[in-house]
């Protein structure tokens, strides 16, 4: 999975009002150019939740059929956002309850991202394979509520304020998470990287 930055500000996702208006009057057109704006974000919400890089696909394509199902009761479509966000974070606490209630074992979480290494490896790129399997084996080991603002903003590049309004949380809390999400990643990667 990919997690690239969202370098988009505020006014980017301002402009989202009239796609998400015409995606609630079925126009399949802007619902995919929605998607295709907005996927990457989604599946960082549901990678913070999961923590679980091989269910993000699955989940992903629940969450777009439920926006698509679902576009036509949103009340204020100015907060889409908030909108997009609670329908990816409960999509992924849902898979997450589900994966335990049948007690699913996730053992290869970062196996795609580091692969077993070709043969013929060498000594640098099998350390840095490492290291990031040290990296993601420990954002993935965070709790939840630290995780997320971390993902979006390490990963997805988003500011605080947007953190914070997503979330629905002051930003001095978005703040209070991320200084203990670094501090714990720090402890957990403290003599492995």
């Amino acid at each position: 999975m990919a997690l690239a930055s969202n370098t988009d500000g505020d006014s980017s996702f301002d402009a989202e009002l009239p796609v998400v208006e015409a995606i609630a009057e079925g126009d399949r057109y802007a619902f995919e150019e929605f998607v295709g704006r907005h996927a990457c974000w989604v599946r960082a919400v549901i990678y913070a939740v999961l923590g679980d890089r091989d269910r993000v696909d699955d989940v992903s394509q629940q969450v777009w059929i439920n926006v698509w199902d679902q576009a036509k009761r949103l009340r204020d479509p100015s907060r889409w956002r908030s909108w997009l966000y609670r329908m990816a974070r409960n999509a992924a606490v849902d898979a997450g309850r589900s994966d335990t209630r049948r007690k699913k074992i996730s053992g290869a979480v970062l196996s795609d991202a580091i692969g077993d290494g070709p043969s013929g490896q060498d000594g640098e790129d099998l350390e840095r394979s490492e290291q990031r399997a040290a990296v993601l084996g420990a954002i993935r080991s965070l709790p939840t509520l630290y995780r997320e603002p971390l993902v979006l903003r390490h990963m997805q590049g988003w500011s605080y304020q947007q953190i914070s309004d997503v979330m629905g949380m002051p930003v001095d809390t978005v703040e209070t998470r991320l200084v203990r999400a670094r501090r714990l990643l720090r402890e957990a990667l403290e003599g492995r990287v």
